[in-house]
This record gives C-alpha cells, sequence and structure tokens, in this order.
C-alpha cells in the first residue's frame, strides 16, 4: 500500500500517553517513508488554546506581544481613490482624485504644509496640481496609500514624472528607490533625458553615474538621435568633460546637428509663425533674437576642441561649415604647431583601474627584460629575475631626452586620463634609488610628473600628480647607491578618484607613513625583531623585547622611508616601564648626507611619549640620537610615527605609567636602580662581586641595559638583527643581500 500524505492534528494539551503513543507512531511512518520513499508527511501542531478556524501559520509573535500591522496596511490602502471618508479633491488635467487631508499630511511635510499651514489651499476642498501628468499623480497617491509603486510596466518620461514629484513633495526614500532603477534602465536612448532630470533634481550619484555612462559610449550617443534632445547645460558640461573621449572631427559635426536642429530650426519655426498669424516685429528686437542666436551657437560650439583636429580636416569640413571663424582656425593651427604638452586632450577614464596592463593593450617598448613590468608579480623576483631594468646615464646625458632616449618606456593601448602611479624598486637589499617620470601623448613632447632625482627612495613608491591624458610613460633612473643600473619590478597607472594632498609635486600625508605596509624601514638600530619601531604596537614591551635601542656615543636608530613626504610633525614613545629619563635630539635627511636637525631634546627630561613638532620640509631619513639615560648607557624607543597621530587613543590611554611599589616589597625602580648602582660600583672598583645581588636584583640589572637585553644578544650573536648597508658590487643586476637579512613579501 503506498501512502501520497498523512495530516496529523495533534492537541499538545492532552495525556502523556497519548503523546507516547502518537510519537511512536509517526516514527514508524517515517521509517517507512525512508524505506519504500513514497510518504509524505505534514505535520500541523495544534495548540487547544487557540481556535481551529483561524490558526494562522504565519512568523509567531513573543507571548504578550500583539502585531497586526498587516490589516493596518490593508485598511488604510482602502482608501486609495475611494471618496468614502475623503475631505479634499486633487485636480490634474481635468481628473479628480479624491484625498484625506489626515493621510496627506502624515505622508509628506509638503502636503502638511499645504493643508494644515495656513495656506488659501487648506481652506479649499479642491485643489489643482499643475506640471505634473494623470498617470504619475495616480502612482504617487497609492505609494502614499499603500507604500507600494511599481515601475516595471512605466514609460520613462512617467518615472521622470514620478522622480519630480517624489523631490518635489519630499518623499526622499521613493527619490533614492526611483533613481537606483533608473541607474539600472541607463540606455543610450535616454541617458540624456535622466541626466537633465538628475541636474534639475540634484541628484549627485545619479548624475555621476550618467557621466560614466556618457563616457564610457561616448562615440554611440553623438551618432544617436537622442544627442539633439540634450538641453544646452547638458550639452556644455557633457562635451566639456576631458572624458568624454571621441574622435574630436566626430563631435564637432555632432554639435553642428545639435546647433542646427535645436537654434537654426527653432528661429525658422518662430519666424514661420509670426508670417503666418501677420506679425512684424520691430527691427530692434529681430537685431536681438539674432544677436541671442549668435551668442548660443558660439557657446555650442565653444566646447569642440579645434586643435585636436587634423589640419586636412580643419580646412575642408571645420572651414567649409561655416560655423567657425577664420581667425579661430588659424588659432588651432598655431596652437598644433606649438608645445604639444599645451594641448586640452581627451582621454578614456577608468577609476580605480591599472590601465598599464598587457589586457589593455599596454607594452614596454624600451628597457631590458620588458616582460616582468606588467605582468602584475610583484612577488617572485630576485637578483636575475622579476624586474625591468636600464643602464644609469651619465648626468649629463640623463638629462638629454634626446640622447638616446634613457629609461623604460610604456606605451599603454589607449589615451587614458591618469593622476597616480605605483611602482616597486628592487628591494632584496637596503640599496635605494633616484628616478623622474615624464609622460607623453606623441612620443615627442614630455612633461615630467615626477622628480625624485634629489632623494633616495626605495621599494614601493605611491606617487600622486595633477591629472593629465596619457600615452606614453617612461621611467628614468638618474642614481643606484649600489651600481649604475636601475631596477623596477612591477608598475602600475591608474587614476584615484580620492583627493590626495600635494604640495611642490610631495605628499603631505595624514596617515602615519613610517610603517611597514608603507615600506618603510629601520636601517641602523638593535631590536630583537626586524622593526619593531615601526609595527604599530605600543602596548607589547617589557625588559627584553619591543623595543629598539643603541648605545649612547655610539651609533644611533635610523629609519627611512620609502618616498620623500612632506613632514611636520612626528611622535614617539621612549621606553617607560620604570622612571628613568632620557635626552636626545632628531635630525632629517633626504639623502642620507645632509642633514637637519629638527627636534633638540638634549637638554631637556624626557620620557614616554614625545609628540614634536617643526615647519614642513621634505624627509627621507630620519635619524634619533638618544644623548643621556638616567639608568644606563642605552637609549630606548618602543615606537615611531610621523606624521604625528595625535588623535589616536594611544595618545592617553595607551600611555604606561612607571610602576610603583606594592606594600611591603621593594617597588621595581628601586630595585633596577639600586641593581645598577651595584653593578657600577662592583666595575669601578675592578671586582667580581655581583653576585651580592638577589636573583630578582640580577633580573632588573640585564634589561633593557648595555650589559644585558638586547644588547647582550648583539653581543653573543643570538637573535639579532643589525642592518648593513653596504651591500656588495654587481654590475647589471642587483645585489645579493649580505648577513642574515631578512627577505620580505610585498603586497599591494
Amino acid at each position: 500500500m503506498r501512502f501520497k500524505y498523512v495530516y496529523v492534528i495533534v492537541d499538545i494539551h492532552k495525556r502523556k500517553f497519548f503523546h507516547r503513543v502518537f510519537w511512536s507512531f509517526l516514527r514508524f511512518l517515517m521509517w517507512i517513508g525512508q524505506r519504500r520513499g513514497s510518504v509524505c508527511l505534514k505535520c500541523h501542531l495544534e495548540e487547544s488554546a487557540m481556535s481551529s478556524h483561524h490558526h494562522h501559520l504565519g512568523t509567531q509573535t513573543p507571548l504578550g506581544e500583539i502585531d497586526h500591522v498587516h490589516h493596518l496596511s490593508e485598511h488604510i490602502g482602502a482608501l486609495y481613490l475611494n471618496d468614502e471618508y475623503s475631505d479634499v479633491v486633487l485636480l490634474v488635467e481635468g481628473h479628480r482624485f479624491h484625498g484625506h487631508k489626515a493621510i496627506l499630511a502624515a505622508r509628506s511635510e509638503y502636503f502638511r504644509a499645504l493643508l494644515f499651514g495656513g495656506l488659501r489651499e487648506s481652506q479649499q476642498t479642491e485643489i489643482e496640481l499643475k506640471g505634473t501628468s494623470v498617470v504619475a499623480v495616480k502612482s504617487l497617491l497609492k505609494y502614499i496609500y499603500t507604500g507600494h509603486m511599481s515601475l516595471v510596466n512605466q514609460k520613462e518620461d512617467v518615472i521622470l514624472d514620478m522622480l519630480g514629484l517624489a523631490h518635489q513633495y519630499g518623499f526622499v526614500d521613493l527619490e533614492a528607490s526611483i533613481s537606483d532603477h533608473l541607474r539600472e534602465a541607463l540606455q543610450i536612448r535616454n541617458v540624456g533625458a535622466i541626466y537633465d532630470a538628475a541636474r534639475l533634481y540634484q541628484l549627485d550619484g545619479l548624475t555621476q553615474m550618467c557621466c560614466t555612462f556618457f563616457d564610457k559610449h561616448a562615440e554611440a550617443i553623438i551618432e544617436h538621435p537622442s544627442f539633439l534632445q540634450l538641453s544646452p547645460g547638458a550639452l556644455k558640461e557633457i562635451c566639456s568633460r576631458d572624458s568624454f573621449f571621441a574622435p574630436e572631427v566626430q563631435i564637432f559635426r555632432a554639435v553642428c546637428n545639435w546647433v542646427k536642429h535645436n537654434i537654426d530650426a527653432r528661429a525658422e519655426e518662430e519666424t514661420t509663425n509670426l508670417l503666418q498669424v501677420g506679425c512684424e516685429g520691430s527691427v530692434e528686437d529681430d537685431s536681438d533674437e539674432e544677436e541671442a542666436r549668435l551668442l548660443a551657437k558660439k557657446e555650442a560650439l565653444s566646447v569642440v576642441r579645434l586643435p585636436l583636429i587634423s589640419l586636412s580636416e580643419l580646412l575642408k569640413e571645420v572651414r567649409q561649415s561655416g560655423l567657425i571663424s577664420p581667425d579661430a582656425i588659424l588659432d588651432a593651427i598655431d596652437e598644433q604647431t606649438g608645445k604639444d604638452t599645451d594641448l586640452k586632450y581627451r582621454g578614456h577614464l577608468l577609476p580605480g583601474k591599472n590601465v598599464a596592463t598587457v589586457r589593455l593593450g599596454a607594452k614596454v617598448l624600451q628597457g631590458e627584460m620588458r616582460s616582468a613590468l606588467l605582468d602584475g608579480n610583484c612577488v617572485n623576483y630576485d637578483m636575475e629575475i622579476g624586474y625591468t631594468r636600464h643602464t644609469i646615464a651619465d648626468t649629463g646625458a640623463a638629462a638629454d631626452a634626446t640622447c638616446g632616449e634613457p629609461g623604460i618606456l610604456i606605451e599603454l593601448g589607449m589615451p587614458c586620463i591618469i593622476n597616480h602611479i605605483s611602482m616597486l624598486l628592487w628591494d632584496r637589499d637596503v640599496r635605494s634609488y633616484s628616478y623622474y617620470i615624464e609622460v607623453s601623448m606623441d612620443h615627442k613632447e614630455w612633461f615630467r610628473v615626477i622628480d625624485h632625482t634629489g632623494y633616495h627612495c626605495r621599494s614601493w613608491q605611491t606617487l600622486y600628480f595633477a591629472p593629465r591624458v596619457v600615452k606614453y610613460i617612461r621611467i628614468v633612473g638618474t642614481y643606484n647607491t649600489v651600481n649604475k643600473v636601475f631596477h623596477v619590478v612591477s608598475m602600475e597607472a591608474s587614476f584615484n578618484p580620492v583627493p590626495v594632498a600635494i604640495e611642490k609635486g610631495l605628499i603631505v600625508p595624514k596617515h602615519n607613513v613610517a610603517r611597514v605596509e608603507c615600506s618603510a624601514s629601520v636601517i641602523e638600530g638593535v631590536s630583537r625583531s626586524r622593526n619593531a619601531l615601526l609595527n604599530g604596537d605600543t602596548s607589547n614591551y617589557d625588559w627584553e623585547t619591543g623595543y629598539t635601542c643603541h648605545q649612547l656615543g655610539s651609533g644611533a636608530i635610523l629609519i627611512q622611508l620609502s618616498q620623500p613626504y612632506l613632514i611636520d610633525s612626528m611622535r614617539l614613545l621612549l621606553w617607560d616601564c620604570d622612571d628613568r629619563s632620557y635626552s636626545y635630539y632628531i635630525e632629517v635627511s633626504v639623502n642620507s648626507c645632509d642633514w637637519e636637525l629638527v627636534a633638540d631634546k638634549t637638554r631637556e627630561v624626557c620620557r614616554s611619549w614625545q609628540t614634536l613638532r617643526f615647519k614642513r620640509r621634505a624627509v627621507v631619513f630620519i635619524r634619533i640620537v638618544g644623548t643621556h639615560n638616567t639608568a644606563n648607557e642605552v637609549f630606548h624607543c618602543v615606537h615611531f610615527e610621523c606624521p604625528a597621530q595625535v588623535d589616536e587613543p594611544c595618545c592617553s590611554s595607551l600611555l604606561k605609567p612607571a610602576v610603583t611599589s606594592s606594600p611591603g616589597k621593594e617597588s621595581v625602580s628601586t630595585l633596577k636602580s639600586s641593581a645598577a648602582r651595584t653593578v657600577d660600583e662592583a666595575g669601578d672598583k675592578g671586582e667580581k662581586n655581583v653576585a651580592v645581588l638577589t636573583p630578582n636584583q640580577l633580573r632588573l640589572a640585564k634589561a633593557p641595559d648595555v650589559t644585558g637585553g638586547a644588547a647582550a644578544e648583539v653581543a653573543s650573536g643570538h637573535s639579532r638583527d643589525r642592518l648593513s648597508s653596504q651591500p656588495s658590487e654587481m654590475s647589471g643586476v642587483p645585489d645579493a643581500c649580505e648577513g642574515d637579512h631578512v627577505r620580505r613579501d610585498h603586497r599591494k
């Protein structure tokens, strides 16, 4: 026997015996279903407290809570276009719509002011709404009463009317929803009308989406009949964009057609209408109208960039059109023969997208081992592979671009607008490079966007400049601290829409750039872990770990940023696990040769957090030199950052106070001072009586001190990380790292 459905209704308040029997039977039926695959059980549990006639299978509300919102929505929605209880009538193009003042006022501030704000309409029972359509008002009223509106089968002009009503009557959520629908519905035939509406209602998101659509389909749009329907303001804004990329002669033809359709044809129509009615205007009025038409033509044609049109097309097509004056054509020819970098080009705009890729047609035209530069691999590189290089020419030859065209040359697949270049210099040792970057559109006239010839740079270079239309990029190395070869592992070019502060060609950072993530490094100093000074950890440090140090009177702590930044502040955390204090000074440089003093704390008692401010200047190297420690002969620094992140919580909440004594116990600071004095005295007398110290005093005497801790590790050669700055000399390829230099993976 085969069962299809078994319906079971259970009263959970019956006796327990029945429950045991029922569930046993139910498990038996399920076992049969699994064996035969033919039984489907549908169980409805019914509580005896609920009426079987009114049982709902919907979402259960918590005990004691009643939720009948759906009933309220249904009842209010039933009043839509219902004259029952109606106290106002809206007139639209002769159609009457019955409404309810209380509902309209509750849903819209506009109707609240209109119906209850003391205006004339508040005393009327019939109100006429002008400048809209019947369909749009009917849909809006349905949204007011039910919260629902369907845009699926509506025409675009009706949807735009709904957008206007939503904006006028203050329905912000509805306005946003219609804007989202229009974004998805953008097409070549309707983008102009949607753009005009978005500009009118100041919908920035929708406006930007339309502009992006215009840029992406520029050639197709200027050929489409809908281009003739653009308003004068929309025409000027769209065609004036550098990213509206199409052949300039095609833009000229499209604008000429627009002028004929919107200015000349309209003037002829007005003249014909006047003749038909038998009216004759005065000569003065005709002169004013003609002047206005000429001004409108000139305004429309001003969006055409005549110097970008070839000489033959200027003489044959532009001159014969009669719309451009001979003087304007001569000026365009003069600009063409002038400096190419002054021309206002058009290019593709792809925000946030790397345009220097083989997939987009980019290629390396000049340089050795060209295939590595644009492959996107910025991890797998060493002394022999994974980079593109060129020989660094002498200073005179490098300055002369005509002398063999030095450098690495990249050609993009299409003219693009860029303002950002990211570049990885070969960094398997501590070498530094100097370089400059130029861009061009015709491979003849070059414009220098980055000039780091006077700075020592290493690893990742994050570069920004004013947006420019670019076809060619040339990277020229001018200096290498090790040999005469310039090595680039990876290069990307893009447009970054996020504004970045630039001054004198250098970035003015807001966030801390002395971080490992920004390719900064500690190239001199002693620490148990590499770059502990720059890892951002301001809490986890003690007597043994978490700090970088150097011996007073010998060496310093030296930090190198990846590239020059304009810096005006710094902040550092001195080791403060006891009550010791320090004195120090800080110098900065751009080439590790010429140093400037920015902070002099040699005559001050300093401890814990130090915030320093000075006149803004270019900085690559930071040298921190300790001059005094009240406890021993070592200078200890836990954390360094620039510029100072004074708004971060570590200014106060992460400040570590000096350790104080506990009741009945000797304080750590007292033990430390006592231990240090005992060790010093024993050393002065030449005695070996350190054993008289207690084990606790011996431990405190060791760290952080020149006789122990990190310094002891350096002396013994265990777990040390003293950085070398003297790589071996090789020609043609990067040199190997010396010693136990730790390599790290580079991520973008």
